[in-house]
């Protein structure tokens, strides 16, 4: 099984059978995490290098798990640590990094087009674990895998993502991926938190939730950025938790199959209420297991290894 795409930066231009192969995979790699032993010898002689420049909890430990439960050799970096403070560049970083013959990177940066930059640059596959408030593929891989094991499939889907559309590159991913796969895409939030021209993408716009809800297979409730935006997008906190906020009330409009799901980190009582994301409607744990199985899938598929998963 072979990708078309050399590097994993987006799923903008991620095609049908790329995604087919990544979710189908993971699939298999998730059978791996339920055994005694959740360790195969797949990357055995690959050197994974988890180049993070911003914070991250689960994404950099869901992909330093997946390297590890590979056989992957694994070097962490982290930006604070690092020649980066003495004014070095990243692209003098990752060259340095790589002649110490590294063969995957894993890069997060806060600036859109990074893990572009560097695949023009070096020699490594690149995988992208979040771009400023650009793109973010394997999350919204992990939600595609999440949901075809709920639904069985994506045709005819009815997903919203709600929240902070406007800094959330979990939203940009999501939608490519999505209608990519034939799911039917809408956002909901603030006029301020949601991209002009975003219908462009065949995606529709909701300001008001309850509408949203009311047209909703799933709701993917995404946190509020507020370390991205600029002050005045809202009027507080607490008006937006009265109107954007997912509550038990909220859901009790809508139907009762719906499905919960939140990339994390989740702002509980702002976007989400407590007893929605603990709720039986929820997926979010289930969100995380395959998050790690996904994040295996992709760096199998795209290391050129071909060895069986044993």
């Amino acid at each position: 099984m072979a990708l078309q795409m050399k590097h994993l930066l987006g799923l903008e231009d991620a095609s049908r059978e790329d995604i087919s192969a990544i979710l189908d995979s993971a699939v298999s790699f998730k059978e791996v995490l339920s055994r005694p032993i959740p360790k195969v010898p797949t990357l055995r002689h690959v050197t994974v290098v988890n180049l993070f420049f911003e914070n991250s909890t689960r994404t950099r430990m869901s992909f330093e798990l997946a390297e590890k439960r590979l056989s992957a050799d694994v070097l962490n970096f982290s930006a604070s640590a690092s020649s980066v403070q003495k004014g070095e560049t990243l692209i003098d970083t990752l060259k340095n990094i790589e002649a110490m013959k590294v063969d995957m990177v894993v890069i997060r940066h806060p600036m859109p087009g990074a893990p572009l930059l560097l695949t023009q640059h070096c020699s490594s596959v690149v995988l992208n674990a979040g771009d400023g408030p650009h793109e973010h593929p394997t999350q919204a891989l992990l939600d595609m895998m999440t949901l075809r094991e709920v639904f069985g499939t994506f045709e005819g889907l009815r997903v919203t993502l709600v929240g902070d559309i406007a800094h959330s590159r979990v939203a940009l991913s999501n939608i490519y991926g999505l209608l990519t796969m034939g799911a039917k895409v809408a956002v909901c939030g603030p006029p301020t938190l949601i991209p002009r021209h975003l219908e462009n993408l065949g995606v529709t716009v909701y300001h008001d939730l309850d509408r949203a809800i009311a047209h909703s297979d799933v709701l993917n409730v995404l946190r509020i950025q507020l370390e991205r935006q600029k002050a005045g997008l809202f009027p507080s906190i607490r008006e937006y938790r009265e109107t954007y906020g997912v509550t038990p009330a909220r859901l009790g409009k809508g139907s009762k199959d719906m499905v919960i799901m939140h990339p994390g980190p989740m702002n509980r009582g702002v976007e989400i209420d407590p007893a929605v994301a603990d709720g039986p409607q929820s997926v979010i744990l289930q969100q995380v297991t395959n998050g790690v199985a996904v994040r295996m899938a992709a760096l199998y598929l795209l290391s050129g290894e071909r060895d069986a998963m044993e």
